[in-house]
């Protein structure tokens, strides 16, 4: 049965900054039990300027900020290619990192608490984890792009279980990416390679697959993905500079462009850059660009209220979708009702 849902854009959170209050290259969120947003940062290529770039950024949703941790290097607490973010029961913060090919835990300060993962391709090994998501019971769900699989570990790093196999057939995965778990016990995996989003039981039964849209409407190369308590899926559609809501059925309810405008962050430094402000106020953030006919990159890259490279979709428990608006720094927050 299609849903029909009303999303209304709400107010943007951050800007570009290297460091301190701002972002660079958000790539995932993660909201703990007491409204705390916790941003990851990729931050580029790993060169020694961008290292310290590289960390998390505690906010909230009214933009205040409460610092930030975490500095691109190999030792404990630090980052070097960070690509998920996940909270569990007790509020502990664990950091996948693709470049190191381990899961860093943390407190809900900050401070480092430990470390695991070795890389291979042998159960418990980690190659490349994209996404990472926390059931009812503590247990960590990850992606792996590179082995092309889903694994199960404890919170502690114990390895439980894993499916999945590379290829484009049923039950297969080409890059899986986002991973969204339900309260029912069903996962949703986002198969990048393949266009498409699967349905799974927890014990790696594909239900279904949702891969039947076309034209404009397709998905191409979906990232991170969420499903309400409704069943509706609000995946990043990487590919298209877009995100995506679907009903149960797989049917498209709602495509999002992005409506950004700027942040109290960005506010607060134009105010005290009054030149930079002055050509701010001045700018139009919705062009109409020439060609009217571009590729979605060019057009995104060339019109800043849109998203440019959509990674990570949060919902949190009251009705707001939260996206990681990667090329733009900063988050798009979205009233959903």
């Amino acid at each position: 049965m299609t849903t029909t849902k009303t999303i209304t854009y709400s107010h943007t959170i951050g800007f570009l900054a290297a460091t301190g209050r701002g972002f660079t290259n958000p790539v995932d969120l993660a909201i703990n039990s007491q409204g705390v947003i916790y941003v990851l940062n990729r931050a580029g290529p790993e060169t020694t300027v961008r290292l310290p770039s590289k960390r998390v950024t505690m906010c909230n949703l009214d933009e205040e900020w409460f610092g930030d941790f975490g500095t691109g290097g190999h030792g404990d607490g630090e980052f070097w290619w960070p690509s998920s973010i996940a909270i569990d029961s007790q509020d502990r913060v664990y950091v996948a990192d693709e470049g190191l090919q381990r899961i860093t835990v943390f407190d809900s300060e900050g401070k480092f608490l430990d470390k695991w993962g070795t890389k291979g391709s042998e159960d418990g090994q980690l190659e490349y984890p994209s996404c990472m998501a926390f059931d009812a019971d503590d247990n960590l769900w990850l992606t792996e792009s590179f082995n092309h699989r889903v694994q199960k570990f404890t919170k502690d790093g114990q390895f439980i279980s894993a499916w999945g196999q590379q290829g484009s057939g049923p039950g297969q995965f080409d890059g899986p990416w986002g991973i969204a778990l339900t309260g029912s016990g069903d996962i949703y995996i986002s198969d990048w390679g393949n266009d498409r989003i699967q349905r799974y039981t927890n014990d790696g039964v594909l239900i279904e697959e949702f891969a039947g849209l076309s034209g404009e409407d397709a998905i191409r190369r979906p990232a991170g993905l969420t499903v309400d308590g409704e069943g509706n899926i609000y995946v990043a559609d990487w590919g298209n500079e877009r995100v995506k809501v679907l009903g149960p059925d797989g049917s498209l309810i709602a495509t999002l462009r992005g409506e950004s405008v700027d942040s109290k962050w960005a506010a607060d430094y134009f105010a005290v850059n009054p030149e930079e402000g002055q050509l701010r106020s001045e700018a139009d953030l919705f062009p109409d660009l020439d060609p009217p006919v571009r590729r979605d990159r060019e057009i995104s890259a060339g019109v800043e209220g849109f998203f440019w490279g959509p990674t990570s979709v949060k919902l949190d428990g009251e009705g707001r979708l939260y996206v990681a608006d990667t090329l733009r720094h900063r988050l798009q927050v979205y009233e959903v009702n």
